[in-house]
């Protein structure tokens, strides 16, 4: 039978040490898995729709969600989400997203407070002048009331302009030794910091504390996070800000958080896509899970390798399997999880011809090479590595799912439990 466990330290760096942060039950740093997260683009005021965008996210394997507190209807509105999503079986954590006024939000809405399960602040916004270092304590207090973790999140747009100001001019006075763009990323560096610095000195214990530096270019955000690895033990979310729509955001949200993940940077990840309009925004999860589980970290749903197809494949027939088995596979992730303990780890094949068929197939737990263009209609199905039948017909692509169904209940059912704990 195949290996396909995977493991996060697999990866040739070995695994930051950062302070472990307990979020609603989930544990983010330390050794911990690296958590998947996603945010609402919903009216947090709609109940209704939050309600459901959140399952949905859940469903889909976000283990934290976050959703926007931007005013008192919003704020009014978290308490009743918590008990809608705990009445229908979802426990999944809820981040607070504030921004401006969360100091007065937080205070004026004490239900809203202890909803949640952790707050994120932005030090650039958290108050202005005089005022910023009254209201960022008012937020470290109420999470210590509350025993609630706060992300500070630092972004390049909105960063500390004093702060920036205050790094350029000292940077021209030196003979600017450094260049705009490294000074700005200095900048995103020191924000975080100090304010985790001046959290902790308010109370606020390290293990309460995540950090994370958005910014919208790949090399930036490789750059910032290296450097605030080296800096600091907080538990760090990694996440391209502004990353886009569609393919370019995927890749450069991958390319970016591929190569920290590799170095053994970053505690939990957001992948942040613009969606298509009326696009589905589950869509972020599947990325952030195939990030991790591609790169070895992580399983999250059954592999399915397919065939990429060449002038050998003309006809659609393993696009289509590949297709269905996959999509099959996503819808049943949230039944099978309780269902069939394990299943994530399983790897399908399907493939196109004779040339790499067999041979993928084999490797796979169950696997099934379609003929070719011009060759025998015939189509072999190698299970744990052995030839076990060879599907005839018209009925080969129906035939060969419900043998995947039926290897999933044999290897992961209730039955199959059993044996092994006898075993």
């Amino acid at each position: 039978m195949t290996d396909t466990s995977l493991s996060y330290f697999s990866a040739p760096f070995p695994r930051r040490q950062s302070v472990a942060v307990n979020v609603g039950g989930v544990v983010v740093g330390g050794n911990a898995p690296v958590v998947v997260q996603s945010m609402t683009n919903t009216d947090t005021a709609d109940v209704d729709s939050t309600v459901a965008q959140v399952s949905a996210l859940a469903r889909a394997g976000s283990e934290l969600v976050r959703i926007t507190v931007d005013r008192d209807e919003s704020a009014a509105a978290v308490p009743r989400i918590k008990e809608r999503l705990q009445r229908i079986g979802v426990t999944v954590p809820l981040v607070g997203d504030f921004h401006y006024i969360g100091h007065k939000l937080l205070t004026d809405h004490p239900d809203c407070a202890e909803a949640l399960d952790k707050y994120r602040i932005n030090p650039g916004n958290v108050g202005f002048k005089s005022k910023k270092d009254a209201q960022f304590g008012q937020i470290i207090d109420l999470a210590t009331k509350h025993d609630k973790p706060v992300r500070i999140g630092v972004n390049w747009g909105s960063l500390d302009q004093e702060l920036l100001t205050y790094l350029m001019d000292k940077n021209q006075d030196e003979g600017s030794p450094l260049t705009a763009q490294e000074v700005m990323r200095e900048a995103i560096c020191q924000s975080g910091l100090l304010s985790a610095q001046r959290a902790e000195e308010l109370g606020l214990g390290r293990d309460k504390i995540i950090l994370s530096a958005k910014v919208s270019q790949v090399q930036d955000l490789i750059a910032v996070y290296t450097d605030l690895a080296q800096r600091c033990n907080y538990a760090l979310h990694l996440g391209l800000t502004e990353a886009g729509m569609g393919t370019k955001g995927i890749v450069a949200s991958s390319a970016s958080m591929g190569i920290l993940l590799q170095q053994g940077i970053g505690d939990t990840i957001r992948i942040s896509l613009t969606p298509e309009p009326g696009g589905d925004r589950t869509r972020e999860v599947q990325v952030s899970q195939e990030l991790l589980q591609t790169m070895g970290f992580r399983s999250f749903v059954p592999i399915v390798a397919a065939c990429p197809g060449c002038g050998r494949t003309t006809s659609t027939v393993f696009q289509e399997l590949a297709q269905e088995i996959q999509a099959h596979i996503r819808e049943s992730m949230p039944k099978w999880r309780e269902q069939y303990p394990g299943v994530e780890e399983l790897n399908v094949a399907v493939m196109g011809c004779i040339v790499n068929g067999p041979g993928e197939s084999k490797h796979a737990d169950i696997g099934i090479s379609l003929p070719g263009t011009g060759e025998t209609p015939a189509a072999p199905v190698f299970v744990d590595g052995v030839k076990a039948v060879t599907l005839r017909g018209p009925n080969i692509a129906e035939d060969f799912k419900a043998m995947v169904l039926d290897y999933i209940e044999k290897r992961y059912g209730t039955g199959a439990s059993s044996e092994r704990e006898i075993s």
